[in-house]
């Protein structure tokens, strides 16, 4: 499993302020489609035993995720898109699942209702342990495939071929959105991402 902790300290050690995090999910709105990508502006989180923050016994932290993406990278992200004509759903909710399992169809369906457009299994805790290292964090979600509550068949070739085929695009897009970053050591942030901590440790 994923050591999140881990991976976010180790960031933070090396002097790292911004994360773009690419991700495979599954679609739970019809009209977003395998192929498209995602720019998730909220989640749900469904996981059960991951651990999910840097705190200490005897240390509390109580961290806003009221708006858990970095609005700075969003922006950055959602015009790089346009510019190269990428099909991107944006103002979109992420349910994270614990996994490694797929869900079953009345699991779907409830996720469905929650009002969720794509499912996945890494976003959480990721993006709150970014924040709570007060680090800038965005998703870029592609999907790979509806979800099981659309009963349309699908196989394993299909989900790869749509993965093959989004890897690609998201490689120039991460090129462009690198190109893109302001450099940390000339230009201050203009989020609050940085702050995070502020008034946040009880």
């Amino acid at each position: 499993m994923i050591n999140y902790c881990a991976n976010i300290w180790a960031f933070k050690e090396l002097g790292i302020t911004r994360i773009i995090s690419p991700s495979a999910v599954g679609s739970l709105k019809e009209e977003i489609k395998p192929g498209d990508f995602v720019l998730p502006t909220q989640f749900i989180d469904f996981t059960k035993s991951r651990k999910n923050s840097f705190s200490k016994e005897g240390r509390v932290i109580h961290i806003s995720v009221a708006d858990p993406f970095c609005p700075e990278l969003q922006k950055i992200v959602s015009e790089t898109a346009n510019n190269q004509d990428i099909t991107l759903h944006e103002d979109c909710t992420y349910a994270c699942i614990e996994g490694p399992r797929f869900s079953t169809k009345a699991e779907s369906r409830f996720y469905k209702s929650t009002g969720s457009d794509i499912i996945g299994m890494t976003l959480v805790p990721e993006c709150q342990l970014a924040r709570e290292a007060q680090m800038c964090y965005v998703s870029i979600s592609t999907v790979t495939d509806y979800d099981v509550w659309a009963e349309k068949p699908v196989t394993a070739k299909e989900v790869m071929d749509t993965l093959s085929k989004n890897v690609q695009i998201t490689k120039k897009l991460l090129a462009e959105l690198i190109d893109k970053m302001p450099d940390d050591f000339a230009t201050k942030r203009t989020c609050s991402c940085e702050k995070a901590l502020t008034e946040a440790e009880f």
